[in-house]
């Protein structure tokens, strides 16, 4: 038994230590705790997203109004339905064409403002948590090592056993965790296609001339 816990700890061990150097070969080095395939990039980009009118001289921080702001924070959330948020926006964007053009440009921007936001937020936990698994995979290389000492040494096979188990505990864990990252690596792609989605339902309420009853 203490063989076969000790096999499978080194085992999983090689995963761990392969960790540090791979991702850092396939990041961005201006990023070096990005762990996704997706490049890292810092900021949605407006016109990705956007091909209505400009809203660059709109303070995109502050909402008109407060039924603005109610909306801009339903529309965000992910659990409306886009569907939902489609005729949530078609019955915000009404009036003269002037006027529907006005709204469509401020909802917009406080849109890009929340969701860009969050998306930084999502990015930056995932940088915390690449720098965590990094340190974890350290504190697995070192354990890894003690028990190659403890075995070499061939002396106490009570306390290798207790490392050993130990290390194969620490590293299921960070397989664990290892296999989330495509998971999370995805939510800052989730946002970016709920923006552009949002923003097309605006554009389309906008150049609808069809009467609203």
């Amino acid at each position: 038994m203490f063989l076969s816990m000790r096999d499978f700890a080194l085992c999983l061990v090689a995963a761990a230590a392969a960790y540090g150097p791979q991702s850092a070969l396939a990041l961005d080095p201006r990023y070096p705790d990005w762990p996704c395939q997706q490049l890292k990039v810092p900021e949605i980009s407006i016109a990705s997203v956007w091909t209505g009118p400009s809203i660059e001289p709109i303070d995109s921080t502050k909402p008109t109004d407060a039924k603005e702001a109610e909306l801009v924070a339903r529309l965000a959330a992910r659990r409306t339905p886009i569907e939902e948020a489609k005729k949530l926006i078609a019955d915000f964007v009404v009036g003269t064409q002037e006027e529907k053009q006005e709204k469509a440009k401020t909802l917009f921007a406080g849109l890009y403002s929340t969701l860009n936001g969050q998306r930084d937020e999502v990015m930056n936990g995932i940088e915390r948590f690449s720098r965590k698994q990094k340190a974890m995979a350290g504190d697995i290389r070192e354990e890894a090592q003690k028990l190659r000492d403890l075995q070499d040494k061939a002396t106490d096979q009570a306390q290798s056993e207790e490392l050993s188990n130990r290390l194969a505990w620490q590293t299921r864990i960070f397989e664990d965790r290892r296999k989330s990252t495509s998971y999370v690596c995805d939510v800052p792609v989730l946002i970016e296609k709920r923006l552009f989605d949002l923003g097309t339902a605006i554009q389309n309420a906008m150049n609808d001339d069809s009467p609203k009853k």
